[in-house]
């Protein structure tokens, strides 16, 4: 399912929009005189790590484009940095600072409490789930378990095709929006082929390649034939694991493919789409805290990324049937939790 982000803005505007207008701080006459300044807090990593930080960073270079905002990026050394650069870019009058990655959680509650006539947004944070449930967030979710359904179904068939009955995820942390991941892809490849091994490991950590590649070569050697990397920057070393043993990849968040062909496909999240659309609302004053915009496979929200010229065509034309179900209804409640 190869859209481009204009498509993805296009199909997931109404909706995104329509969950974000809800109880809260609205400034939309002030943001109308003026020029929107907007914040984007970054996770620990490089900005260009081919993730979640530079689909923000797009997500508000689009903005800056499109929207005439002025936007500012800060860089996090350590998590010890967050409050004092969200704090740093409150007290210079940004009207919007969006938070990137479920690291971020308790830094974005605490500075939105002491910050209440600012907006907020937080990346892969559920806002309920925040410490005092601020009012002035919003919290930017994703159906992740849906395109991990999508990949690992396509990721069990490639392997049965080669011959192999095992398949393996590397998640960076325990976390809700990696684990919906994985719950995904266990559940779609279980559904493609009864019985495939899917087994997983987290690698504690973010950004160390090393620590990625040595859990994937210990899957590889265990059998697995095709490596869901879940653990951004980290994870490319996964995928490093993959293409030395010649097996497949499956890249995460962005489109991962310019590995190489080893690169089965790459399971999108609209992360881009979702910081601009939240920018939008606020200039367009539907912007209301308190409540979380939710992106899926029926808003473009999520999605697969360019399937590799090897796959068997056969196997891509059964995965995308599923991922009509899914969108239909058809295909209805996927796990978002792991079991065993």
């Amino acid at each position: 399912m190869n859209r481009k982000v204009g498509a993805i803005l296009a199909a997931g505007v109404l909706a995104a929009v329509a969950v974000l207008a809800g109880t809260g701080v609205n400034h939309a006459s002030a943001a109308a005189t003026k020029t929107l300044k907007v914040g984007l807090s970054a996770d620990q990593g490089e900005l260009n790590d081919h993730g979640f930080n530079q689909l923000a960073y797009e997500g508000l270079k689009k903005a800056e484009r499109d929207l005439g905002v002025k936007g500012r990026v800060v860089e996090a050394a350590s998590p010890a940095d967050y409050i004092p650069n969200m704090v740093a870019l409150a007290r210079q009058g940004y009207d919007l600072i969006i938070g990137v990655g479920f690291a971020q959680g308790d830094a974005i509650a605490a500075t939105a409490k002491r910050f209440p006539n600012t907006h907020f947004a937080i990346v892969d944070v559920d806002q309920r789930d925040l410490k005092g449930k601020p009012k002035n967030v919003v919290g930017l979710l994703f159906k992740e378990q849906e395109v991990g359904y999508l990949v690992g179904y396509l990721a069990a068939l490639s392997e049965k095709r080669h011959g192999g009955h095992a398949i393996s995820a590397v998640g960076g942390f325990k976390q809700p929006p990696v684990d919906r991941y994985i719950a995904g892809y266990k559940a779609g490849a279980q559904r493609a082929v009864p019985g495939i091994k899917v087994t997983w490991g987290y690698s504690q950590d973010w950004d160390n390649t090393a620590k990625c590649k040595e859990l994937a070569l210990s899957q590889i050697a265990h059998g697995s034939g095709v490596v869901f990397q879940v653990a951004g920057g980290c994870g490319l070393g996964a995928l490093d694991a993959a293409r030395e043993k010649g097996v497949w990849g499956i890249g995460v968040d962005a489109d991962q493919s310019f590995l190489g062909p080893y690169v089965l496909t790459s399971a999108k999240k609209g992360v881009d789409a979702a910081v601009f659309l939240t920018i939008k609302s606020l200039i367009s004053g539907t912007f209301r805290g308190g409540k979380n915009s939710v992106f899926g496979l029926d808003q473009d929200g999520v999605g697969l990324g360019t399937v590799s010229p090897r796959a068997a065509k056969a196997d891509v034309r059964a995965t995308l049937q599923i991922e009509r179900q899914i969108i239909s209804g058809k295909i209805g409640h996927i796990p978002t939790s792991l079991k065993g």
